[in-house]
């Protein structure tokens, strides 16, 4: 009986195994998302992201070397003045140099994750002189945008999620993008400073796209701002990233950064649809 479950443990493991490297292989990296296996932070196409990755590496390696250093003196000590090697303990009273170390080098090193840590955290909130803003707006379970100034002014639309419901179903085989693609995404010009204004109308919704290094939380009756400069065209994606509600998996965020030529054509474009939708409702209501 034991070898029986034995072999059926081991049948199940085996295809338990064969299945998720089945999965695995059809999963790509998703330009503008998450990458397959991926646990770094996004380095991102902007200066404010680029900033995070290298100060999560930078205070990654210094608590390492802390962590090396402080275990590796515990086990020494440990092995080494243990009590079957006859070791008598030193008898170690105010000893004013090894105190003032022991001070003052932790110091530095906060000190020296402190500086940048706070020059990016005042970059990050530095709004002031953008080249164009947009009203961000979380509803369940959607986003709305507002284009305030710039060649689209009076812009606006909704962003919903995209995503067939025969693939959330299971009915069909998913794509990369599953769960991060919309039929109405935020378009912004390259190398322009965008600043984003983050409000909600139900509950709390955080807008992120980490490409950008943006995570700014929607609350109802607060406005909030954030801003990002993308340094290269492409197509970004984020989530909401604060529960609110039973569909918080199905709010998806995709910016397309486009050239300036590209984003004045756009701009038009919309415009010229939004008038022609004012003007059929106009219609429709004096009828």
């Amino acid at each position: 009986m034991k070898k029986l479950r034995g072999i059926v443990g081991t049948g199940v493991g085996a295809m338990a195994w064969l299945w998720m490297a089945a999965a695995s292989a059809r999963v790509e990296d998703l330009p503008g998302g998450p990458r397959v296996n991926q646990l770094n932070l996004h380095e991102g196409v902007t200066t404010i992201s680029k900033s995070l990755w290298q100060l999560n590496w930078m205070i990654m390696i210094v608590c390492t070397i802390i962590f090396i250093g402080v275990f590796g003196i515990m086990f020494y000590s440990i092995i080494m003045h243990r009590k079957s090697r006859k070791h008598v303990v030193s008898k170690l009273h105010e000893h004013t140099a090894l105190e003032v170390t022991w001070t003052v080098i932790p110091f530095l090193i906060i000190v020296g994750m402190a500086v940048p840590a706070t020059r990016t955290v005042v970059a990050m909130k530095d709004t002031s002189n953008p080249d164009m803003t947009v009203k961000v707006t979380g509803y369940q379970w959607k986003w709305g945008y507002d284009y305030v100034d710039g060649p689209a002014a009076g812009v606006h639309f909704l962003s919903n999620l995209s995503t067939p419901l025969a693939q959330i179903d299971g009915l069909e085989p998913k794509d990369n993008a599953y769960l991060l693609e919309v039929d109405h995404p935020l378009v912004v010009p390259v190398n322009k400073k965008i600043r984003v204004i983050v409000t909600a109308d139900d509950v709390i919704h955080s807008w992120s796209v980490p490409d950008f290094g943006v995570k700014q939380d929607a609350i109802p009756g607060f406005l909030r701002d954030t801003w990002f400069r993308a340094e290269k065209i492409g197509t970004y994606r984020g989530q909401c990233s604060e529960l609110c509600g039973k569909n918080h998996a199905y709010m998806p965020i995709v910016v397309k950064v486009v050239s300036d030529a590209d984003y004045l054509k756009w701009a038009q474009r919309e415009k010229g649809s939004t008038v022609a939708s004012a003007a059929g409702s106009g219609t429709g209501a004096s009828q």
